[in-house]
């Protein structure tokens, strides 16, 4: 038996070694998700130095984008297949040595590369946190105080990130990179002590040839997203980059549908719950990256705001989320995850619409802090939701993949939500455009980013209707294997 078992609780009152691991892995996830966002202030203080190319520097941001959003379903399995533990302890080694790297070298491709590794280490590192959560928490209040308290971090990550990008860049920029290796290093040594061993699959092969087709074409999907943009949509590379990353794609359904040991078991998929909240998620995620960059163009390129007041001026959804994403757990519990999901969704969709009021001279209290209101509201109802709903009855031999699984969803779903958003600026004004054309380009690209959304609010509202249905009920966890099997 794992030594998982003696540290599993149901209980929502916990021992300092329960709330030791919840508070380890969740410091974790928290850097990654700063790291995603903290680059981003820094950029022109990293192109005067290193010498960079627009192009180049654009895969500052991009090289962690793909190696976390191309590589976490593998992340995932991996954690299920070989521990744990052992996946978490080794992936956050490697992303505190690669924010080292990345604060020291003075070569821009090294600087790509460290990021792309950071990225690459993150992948293995989310999916890993999650499920070490929902194997030590079991189903029900206990896993959902768990998981609200996980997405605090994660949420406020991402927006520390952006306050901090801004401090630290008056600094020098290499601080956003190094900042995150004494945290981490501090996360490894409290994991090495804190967090049990779990026994890893008994009798499970590997999956080598699903995991490389898999591996491979979500790399290239990714890279395709991140790419098309810059070169154009309809370029013979982008073109040439999709097929591949499909026929791959379909390759590796076809292998795991025939492998005694998949990488993923495509049964897992027909769970309704656990489809709509990887679906919902993507398009959650999609619409709110999108929704940031537009507003970070709009706050400097119209308002001419310094980027600290800009990221300042996220704050509010910032805490928000931070005070009331650990109080969230008793409404998921009363009312269930399909009406707080709704609920977000709705508070999003109006954030992004009253958005579309924006001018020249827009004031930060009667136009933007609205929106950052209902973004923090949205945030705080439908990220834990979306997180429980996820990873709600599945065995505990496949969280990891349950975990990389939503993951995934929301890192593709947000580099395509950016894509797509920043295609639809260019197409209509461009990046290096006038405060004037800028602006007359942001309204489609609002609009973009408010259709999204209401995409979202689609699946939500077929979760409640779903819900309303016993058959649609959520599957206990001996019924879904049985139905996938």
């Amino acid at each position: 038996m794992s030594s998982s078992v003696s540290l599993s609780t149901t209980s929502t009152r916990w021992d300092a070694r329960l709330w030791g691991v919840l508070l380890t892995v969740s410091i974790v996830i928290g850097l990654d998700a700063l790291d995603v966002s903290m680059v981003g202030v820094a950029l022109p203080a990293i192109q005067a130095d290193l010498g960079l190319s627009t192009n180049a520097l654009q895969w500052v941001v991009s090289g962690y984008v793909l190696g976390y959003g191309g590589l976490l379903l593998l992340g995932g399995r991996t954690a299920d297949l070989l521990g744990r533990r052992r996946v978490f302890l080794v992936a956050v080694a490697v992303f505190a040595l690669a924010s080292l790297l990345g604060g020291v070298v003075d070569d821009g491709a090294l600087l790509i590369a460290s990021r792309f590794i950071k990225g690459l280490a993150a992948a293995f590192t989310a999916p890993a946190a999650l499920s070490i959560i929902t194997t030590t928490f079991q189903e029900g209040p206990a896993r959902n105080k768990a998981i609200s308290i996980f997405a605090v971090f994660g949420a406020s990550g991402y927006s520390a990130g952006l306050v901090f990008s801004g401090l630290l860049t008056e600094v020098g920029w290499r601080w956003t990179f190094l900042l995150p290796a004494p945290i981490a290093l501090i996360a490894f040594a409290a994991a090495w002590k804190l967090i049990p061993s779990y026994e890893r699959e008994a009798g499970r092969g590997y999956d080598f040839p699903g995991a490389i087709t898999g591996a491979a074409g979500s790399l290239l999907l990714v890279f395709g997203v991140v790419e098309a943009p810059e070169i154009g949509w309809a370029a013979p590379r982008t073109l040439i980059t999709f097929v591949v990353a499909l026929a791959l794609l379909v390759t590796f359904v076809l292998i795991e549908k025939r492998s005694a040991h998949p990488l993923l078991r495509l049964g897992i998929l027909r769970s309704g719950p656990l489809a709509r909240a990887n679906l919902g998620g993507a398009l959650f995620f999609g619409a709110y990256i999108g929704f940031q960059f537009v507003v970070m163009l709009y706050l400097q390129r119209v308002l001419g705001w310094s980027a600290l007041q800009t990221a300042l001026g996220f704050l509010p959804a910032a805490l928000i989320v931070a005070f009331g994403s650990p109080r969230i757990e008793p409404l998921i519990d009363r009312v269930g995850t399909p009406r707080t999901i709704f609920a977000g969704v709705v508070a999003h969709v109006l954030g992004y619409a009253l958005f579309l009021r924006i001018d020249e001279h827009s004031g930060y209290a009667g136009f933007v802090l609205p929106s950052m209101i209902l973004l923090g509201i949205g945030f705080t109802l439908a990220f834990s939701s979306l997180n429980i709903q996820g990873t709600a009855g599945v065995a505990d031999n496949e969280q990891g993949l349950a975990g990389g699984l939503l993951n995934t969803s929301l890192q593709v779903g947000g580099a395509i939500g950016l894509a797509v958003v920043t295609a639809v600026l260019t197409a209509n004004g461009g990046r290096e455009a006038s405060p004037a054309a800028l602006l007359t380009g942001l309204t489609p690209a609002l609009s973009v980013v408010t259709g999204i959304a209401v995409l979202g609010l689609l699946i939500a509202i077929s979760g409640l209707v779903a819900r309303k249905r016993p058959a649609e009920e959520p599957v206990p966890e001996g019924d879904l294997l049985a139905l996938a099997d």
